[in-house]
């Protein structure tokens, strides 16, 4: 048995964002962590719209959850900070609840927010100790394009209301519960509008298309946030029916437990968790994995569901709502060069003497401009180049995609990343059982050619070479008799048919007892039934079967090769 001290650390690692580091990188790692705390405060505001809660706790996820994240994680890239798809995914599950005490934005709903991160933090590391890392493959990237594109048009559309200074008792700005009739009510009370309101939003989405397309060197949010809490302050927006944020409190959030809940709202929240769970899990890993293979890193799923776990969990405790790895905030530090998870330490850092010294400035920050900038962000999720691109090679994933899409759009986000889960493993069923069967022929060149399988197809008289696409499991093994029977059924039957096996990499019991019942049906029509090309694992299953007792080991070949010389010699 291992010693104490190396079982642990099976489960709890530190730094290994950041070792083995190099002083040459910390310069850069510096000005990439001040340049993500410049872009990613405003964006990590603008998200406290989407997630219903007050605008000082998007600071409070930039601060204790990345410092846990950048010390217990393994990714030296991935940011873990607030994030657009899991703050809508609480929202709807908050909303759902459908407790008329609690409202946007109140401590009833922050404390419900804090105990929903604490539980997508109990999850991650639940997943952690059981070594479910995997579980991120569950979500194809086809069907998680159609979910962010749902959850898109949903943060999208319900920014709308705020963007035109529509009154939240009229607008109705609860939009993440997939009621499209909301949308059509915000549009409906349109006479409602603040046309200051609405011209400040229009000036703000100027400024962050400007910038963010010809003047690059500022970033956009930054420009845009700035520039018109200079313009609040100088010409009183207050004072001319354009709200504004309103004191914001400055210093470190209180740490503790979330007050005033039970656990009756621990399960009532339960789903939304699990939720929240998945997509942390997939969005998280497809990031990680994206930028570790870009530099060649080293990098540890399970590592980071610990801490991915210990972010949300700390976030729980600090009184702010659900983090996840972030691809926009983890693209930010790359482009500015940075190597290591010092970056994430520094933008800690830079957030902490905002909350210390700069918190006083915000109150003049009109909220209009947060919705805009909210309303940019749902539509960069609707990956319409990524769509077209799947319409174009794959037609049945875009149409999968698409809905996925509507049933988040119609239904809810919680309900869309079940459908997105169930239609993966669908995918991935149908592709597994109807594979690309064929024949195995040779030209007069000797080259090998793959030809569909079809009834009287045969590698030359006499000799049936089958190659099966994928494993053989309870789905797809009628498909491979019927497959086989079809084969040899013709007025001129083979003599032997070979299962070419280098793409089956497991044979589970149904798909065992198919072949042994098909080498029975073989045998009683005088056909020989051989197998080629198996791996080891494979070889022992058939041989933990019997299906070796039954055909004979000498009807096991090396190559499909070895097999037609086999079937000449005899």
């Amino acid at each position: 048995m291992l010693p104490k001290n190396l079982r642990n650390r099976r489960y709890i690692t530190l730094f290994e964002g950041i070792r083995p580091y190099r002083r040459a990188w910390l310069r850069r790692d510096v000005v990439a962590g001040i340049t993500l705390a410049a872009l990613a405060i405003p964006e990590v505001m603008a998200y406290t719209e989407i997630a219903g809660m007050p605008v000082i706790t998007g600071l409070y996820t930039m601060l204790i959850p990345v410092v846990a994240f950048a010390v217990f994680g393994s990714s030296r890239h991935l940011v873990v900070g607030a994030d657009s798809a899991t703050a809508a995914v609480m929202y709807a599950g908050i909303a759902a609840l459908g407790m008329s005490s609690v409202q946007p934005a109140s401590p009833e709903w922050v404390s419900l927010a804090g105990l929903s991160a604490l539980l997508a933090g109990g999850l991650l590391w639940l997943a952690r100790v059981a070594r479910l890392g995997f579980l991120a493959d569950f979500l194809s990237r086809t069907v998680l394009i159609g979910f962010l594109a749902g959850v898109g048009f949903q943060v999208a559309a319900g920014q709308i209301g705020g963007m035109l200074g529509i009154p939240k008792k009229r607008a109705d700005s609860a939009f993440f519960s997939g009621d499209l009739t909301k949308l059509v009510k915000t549009l409906a009370d349109v006479d409602a509008a603040s046309w200051q309101t609405a011209l400040v939003s229009a000036a703000t989405l100027a400024v962050l298309v400007v910038f963010g397309r010809w003047v690059k060197v500022v970033p956009a949010g930054l420009a845009a946030v700035v520039g018109m809490i200079a313009l609040s302050w100088t010409l009183e927006f207050q004072a001319h029916d354009i709200a504004v944020l309103g004191p914001v409190p400055s210093g470190f959030p209180s740490i503790g437990l979330p007050s005033g809940v039970s656990w009756t709202d621990a399960v009532r929240l339960l789903p939304t968790a699990l939720s929240m769970f998945f997509v942390i899990l997939a969005q998280s890993a497809a990031t990680s994995r994206a930028y570790a293979d870009k530099y060649g890193d080293r990098f540890e799923e399970n590592t980071d569901l610990f801490g991915l776990g210990l972010a949300n969990v700390t976030a729980g405790f600090t009184g702010t709502f659900v983090v996840n790895g972030s691809p926009t905030k983890t693209e930010m530090v790359d482009e500015a060069k940075s190597r290591t998870q010092v970056a994430q330490l520094t933008t800690a850092a830079v957030v902490a003497i905002v909350l210390l010294l700069l918190t006083e400035p915000l109150q003049y920050l009109p909220n209009a401009v947060l919705s805009t900038v909210v309303f940019l962000i749902g539509l960069k999720l609707i990956a319409v180049n990524s769509l077209r691109k799947v319409y174009a090679l794959r037609r049945d994933e875009f149409w999968v995609a698409v809905l996925t899409t509507v049933v988040v759009v119609m239904v809810g986000v919680e309900q869309g990343i079940v459908l997105a889960m169930f239609l993966s493993l669908v995918a991935h069923v149908r592709r597994h059982y109807a594979p690309h069967d064929t024949v195995l022929t040779w030209d007069e060149r000797g080259q090998m050619k793959l030809t569909k399988a079809a009834p009287g197809r045969t590698t030359e008289p006499g000799l049936v070479i089958y190659r099966f696409g994928v494993g053989i499991f309870y789905a797809n093994a009628a498909r491979l008799s019927a497959e086989v029977m079809s084969l040899v059924t013709v007025p001129d039957p083979p003599r032997w048919l070979v299962l070419e096996a280098d793409a089956i990499d497991d044979v589970d019991y149904t798909g065992a007892q198919t072949l042994l019942e098909l080498a029975d049906r073989l045998k009683q029509r005088g056909i020989v039934f051989a197998v080629a090309a198996a791996n080891e694992d494979v070889r022992r299953q058939l041989d933990h079967f019997g299906l070796t007792e039954k055909i004979g080991a000498d009807h096991y070949f090396t190559t499909a090769l070895e097999a037609r010389d086999a079937y000449r010699a005899q």
